[in-house]
């Protein structure tokens, strides 16, 4: 019974699990492959503890499962070239659990307390974690970013949690033609692009429009995630929910950098222009 209530409970936060698999796998196949795999280990477990919250349990098993014998199966994959997660070595250096608990604490807005239930650790052990993971942060190397937000405000403190991370503003646009102008100018290695723009032009469109000419980390802002999260083609691997935390920015930012996770003129076609109008932001 309680399987079951744990199934029903996963399907209505999947859009977050989704978020959260693919911020920690660095893909869009890995993470999806690691939430149907957790759906599978929910319908087939018989001794899940019934005194935690549901959310607290499926993040466990998903977890635990990115640590055990699925994830090194995921990562011997990419190893292999089969499906590539990672283009560069630095994110080799990046501890796994290090990673999970900048993740939780920062993106997923658990408390620490919770945190330590997830990863089964002891919540010193965690603040360690979470401040061996905020120096490798900071010491890897840093990289151009392209700001595409039209309120002020927003971009203004974008541009100063991008700048105390280490790296460079290339640009703070508000429209589409703003975006691509820029982007003319100087290539970035990282964009933040924001989804309903100064002139009612689409944020997906002017990332279209880049992504003829550059393939780049793309990092989405939206209020509506879970309406891009569909299941079909063309997906963000990178999402920000508005309104956002600092800290949620700078856990997205650094995956994003880390991972070198670049979007292609394939992932994101001239006809989702259309949806992005529907979606609204």
């Amino acid at each position: 019974m309680y399987a079951m209530q744990l199934s029903t409970d996963f399907m209505a936060l999947l859009p977050m699990f989704r978020r959260y698999s693919r911020a920690l796998t660095g893909s869009q196949w890995a993470g999806d492959e690691l939430v149907i795999k957790t759906l599978e280990w929910l319908g087939k477990c018989h001794s899940l503890p019934e005194d935690m919250p549901s959310k607290i349990v499926i993040y466990r098993i998903l977890s635990d499962l990115w640590r055990g014998a699925f994830g090194d199966h995921i990562r011997a994959q990419s190893r292999n070239g089969a499906k590539p997660i990672v283009a560069d070595e630095p994110i080799s250096q990046l501890d796994c659990i290090s990673r999970q608990a900048f993740l939780l604490v920062a993106m997923e807005k658990f408390s620490r307390e919770e945190a330590s239930t997830i990863l089964a650790l002891s919540e010193e052990e965690l603040s360690g974690h979470i401040e061996r993971a905020r120096r490798q942060i900071a010491e890897h190397a840093a990289t151009d970013v392209l700001i595409i937000e039209d309120e002020r405000f927003t971009a203004a403190e974008l541009v100063q949690i991008v700048t105390e991370l280490g790296h460079r503003v290339t640009g703070s646009v508000r429209t589409r033609n703003e975006a691509v102008a820029a982007v003319a100018k100087r290539r970035p290695g990282l964009i933040l692009s924001d989804i309903l723009l100064a002139d009612d032009s689409s944020g997906i469109d002017a990332v279209a429009e880049i992504l003829k000419e550059i393939s780049v980390p793309i990092i989405f802002i939206t209020s509506c995630p879970e309406r891009l999260l569909t299941g079909r083609r063309p997906e963000p691997t990178f999402l920000i929910k508005k309104p956002f935390k600092s800290d949620e920015v700078r856990a997205l930012i650094s995956q994003a950098v880390f991972f070198k996770q670049n979007a292609t003129a394939a992932d994101f076609p001239d006809e989702a222009a259309g949806r992005a109008d529907a979606v609204g932001d």
